[in-house]
Order: structure tokens, then sequence, then C-alpha cells
């Protein structure tokens, strides 16, 4: 008992430590000689490398940033979101671990945006201008093989709460092949909070009429099994198993969600000629206004055959470890929570996404080996509930059977919390079923993705070609 104290105690300590620490900026001199800082040759590389990509038609970014003119209708706004690190959008503490695609800027890069908005937005030579990045409309990748959209809009009505839905797309191929992965395109991207889908795989042999029915549920409280006869998902034939195969966590998104792109040995999943993704949950947050939704998903297809599928392992929030202590944030408190579990064989972990609501403050996650020795996982010193990455490691991390993870969250139930829904605070928990993932309610979760450990795993490049 004393020993649990003394850790319990350990952990807190070292928690304050993390959250007093502010700097996320990558550390390097700057210095500058007096050359004339130009858009042509030095700032146009730092906004298609780290903005454009959302900053374009169709995606994220309120206004594009495709060229020059682009660049200096929102230079003032540029110079102050660089400024003060609010753009581009990096939450986790670069000071602590390294991911895939950081967007977090130098310092020299930072600076040389300030010269050249205080030195008047030279153009400089347009003939050495950068190419603007090639992108494909619809995806934030290229050409997906295969698009699927719902038979009928999603209407979402103005009454200021929100609404839950599950949701057929169905779809028929030339044949079974494999997936590389999916991708989840928002048509309101203010609006969705999330989604959580699985993959319905019928088998040639048996009958089906998948393509009827009920394409949009409305009513997620009531028993799924009715939900799914209604929207025709059982075979038809009166033959047993009367469901088809289900593959779990194939549609993923969150707010700024960007689906994860693994070498060719590393996840990937079977895709039969007829089936369906079923958007178990999907989530709109509370809008004013009544709307018709139009979002869709992307497939793409995979070239290698699947070596090593992905496993998932789930922290906190409908997970395999308990939240201590018991998840209740009070009005007008800032509460601490933490949660672990051991691991029972060596993995070697890929992927991580932390996730918490609108009072999220802080989240922190590393793990302890069994001889003491602590590797870093994840900082988040600023939750942003905007941007919620699935964080893929540079190299796989090796966790060795009996290691423990550790995660802690901190909430801000305070009336300095300027994302507080509620005014005067509320008590906050995170309900039940459905009702803990409305936005006003919270959530504190850790999903790892994995793979079963194998010798050499360290080595293997996770960055996206």
């Amino acid at each position: 008992m004393i020993i649990y104290k003394l850790q319990k105690y350990f952990f807190y300590y070292f928690f304050i430590l993390f959250i007093s620490c502010t700097n996320n900026q990558v550390n390097e001199d700057v210095t500058f000689s007096d050359e004339k800082i130009t858009w042509s040759k030095h700032i146009a590389p730092i906004l298609f490398k780290n903005c454009t990509a959302c900053h374009r038609p169709g995606e994220s970014g309120p206004f594009n940033l495709l060229n020059y003119s682009d660049a200096i209708k929102k230079a003032k706004l540029i110079k102050f979101v660089t400024q003060t690190g609010f753009m581009p959008p990096w939450p986790a503490d670069v000071n602590y671990s390294h991911f895939v695609g950081e967007r977090v800027l130098k310092k020299s890069e930072i600076e040389l945006i300030k010269k050249w908005v205080d030195g008047g937005l030279l153009r400089g030579d347009s003939l050495i201008e950068p190419l603007v990045p090639k992108y494909y409309k619809g995806s934030y990748f290229r050409k997906p093989d295969l698009v699927i959209k719902s038979k009928q809009a999603i209407s979402i009505e103005g009454n200021g709460t929100d609404a839950f839905l599950i949701i057929k797309f169905p779809y028929e191929l030339p044949s079974d092949t494999l997936v590389d992965f999916v991708e989840f395109v928002p048509h309101h991207r203010k609006l969705v909070h999330h989604v959580n889908g699985h993959l319905i795989s019928y088998t040639p042999n048996r009958s089906f009429n998948y393509f009827t029915g009920e394409a949009i549920h409305s009513d997620t409280k009531s028993e799924l099994i009715d939900v799914y006869k209604k929207m025709h998902i059982p075979y038809t034939d009166n033959l047993n198993p009367k469901f088809p195969t289900l593959t779990q966590n194939t549609v993923y998104y969150l707010p700024g969600y960007i689906p994860p792109i693994y070498p060719k040995s590393i996840g990937g999943f079977h895709i039969k000629k007829h089936g369906a993704f079923l958007l178990n949950n999907i989530h709109f947050g509370p809008s004013n206004l009544s709307i018709k939704d139009s979002s869709y998903i992307n497939v793409f297809f995979r070239k290698n055959p699947i070596e090593r599928p992905l496993l998932e392992l789930q922290l906190g929030t409908f997970g395999v470890s308990k939240i201590e202590p018991d998840f209740l944030i009070p009005a007008n408190q800032i509460k601490t929570f933490h949660t672990q579990t051991t691991l029972s064989k060596s993995i070697s972990l890929i992927s991580v996404n932390p996730h918490m609501h609108l009072i999220g403050k802080t989240f922190w996650a590393f793990a302890l080996n069994p001889n003491g020795d602590t590797i870093p996982l994840i900082k988040i010193k600023k939750w942003d509930f905007r941007w919620q990455y699935y964080y893929t490691f540079k190299n796989p991390v090796k966790l060795i059977q009996g290691s423990s993870i550790h995660v802690f969250g901190e909430f801000d139930n305070t009336k300095n919390n300027s994302n507080n829904p509620f005014h005067p605070p509320q008590n906050i928990s995170q309900g039940s079923g459905a009702e803990s993932m409305k936005t006003t309610e919270e959530m504190f979760q850790f999903i790892m993705s994995y793979v079963p450990y194998k010798n050499g795993d360290e080595k293997i490049d996770l960055e996206r070609k």
C-alpha cells in the first residue's frame, strides 16, 4: 500500500512538471543576413509544406493558400497565428515524442514569415516560385479507388441538440479485394464530431438484399438487432448465421483526423465483393440551422498482401482500464484523472489517439518497463477539441511484456475555460451509452494501434512516402 501511494504521488508530481512546460517550438538559433525575404524563395515552401493541404477548396481551412495572391490577402493573419503558435495545428509536444507528419514551424521559419510581412510582402521571381503540391479534390490523399455515398442525404434538424445516427453505405465490387485504408470525408466539418464504422461482408453463396431497407436510422437507443433488420443487414435465406461478418473500426473520424498510411507490411484488411460500410455511430454536434449533409467514404485499395494486420487497445472510457478517481468533473474545478493497464505480451506500438471533449486541458501518456524505465508516448500541453489526430510514430515503439501504460488527463470545468459548454459551469460526467458521446458530456480515452512485436520492428520507417 505504501509503495502504491508513493507511485501515485510520483505520477502526480511529474504530471505537474509536465503541464508547466509550454514551449512547443523547435529550438534553433535564428540568424539572417540582409537578404530580402520574398514569397517565391522563402515563404511559399513553408506554406506549401505546412498549410496548403488544409487551406484549399473542400478542406478544413477557412481560406485558400495556393498562391501569392492568396497569401498576401491573409498576410497579417498568417503572421499572427504563426507568431502565437496557433497555426499550424500540432497539439503534441515535439520536445517529448515525435510522430509522422509533424506540422511544427522552426523558429527561423516563423521569423521569415514575420520579416516577409513587415518587409512589404515582396513576391520575388515568379519564375522560380515552387509548384503547388498536387491535390485531388475530394480527398486529402489522391484519387480514391472507390467512392461510396449514402442513398440519401442526411437531414439534421437545427434544434440545438446533438444528433446520433446509424448510416449504411452499401457497395458492390467486381470481385473480392484488399483495402489499404478508408477515408471519411465530412460535408459539414464543423458539425461532424466523430464517426465509428464497421465493414459488413456478405458470403457470395447466400441470399441478401442490403441495398434496400433503411439507409439512415436515428434512434441509437433502440436494440441494434431491430435496427439492423430495418436496414436489411441480415441474410434473407433463413440459414445460419443470420448476420454477415462484421469487421470493426474500419471507418474512423474525429475533428482534424487524417487516416494513417502504413508501410506495405503493416495494416490493411479484406473486403468482399458484396458489402457495406455501416457507420454505427456518426455524431453531429448541436446546430441552430437545419442542414442536409452529404458526407461520403473514400476507399483505397491495397496492392500488397496483408502480412501484419493492426490490433487495437483502448484505455479509459469504453476501454479495458478503469478511470481513477471516478470520472466526474465537478463544476468550478480543475481535476486530473489517471488510467492504466499492463501488457500481457510484447507489442510494437504504431499509432496512438488521445480523445477528450471540450473541457479537456492536458493529456499525457507514457509506458513503464518492468525495470522502471520510462518510455515517452505523447504529451499534449494544451488540448484542442478541434484537432484530434491519430499520431503515428516515426518508428514502431517496442513495449515489452509486463510494461504498464499510464495515461493522465486534466479537465478544466471552470468559468475560465472559454470552451466550457455550460455558463455557469455544471457537473460533467461521461453519461451512458450514446449520451457519453455528446459534445457537452466528457470522455477520457487513449486508443493504441499495434502489432505483435517482431525482432527489428524498431527499424521500420513509418513515414508516409
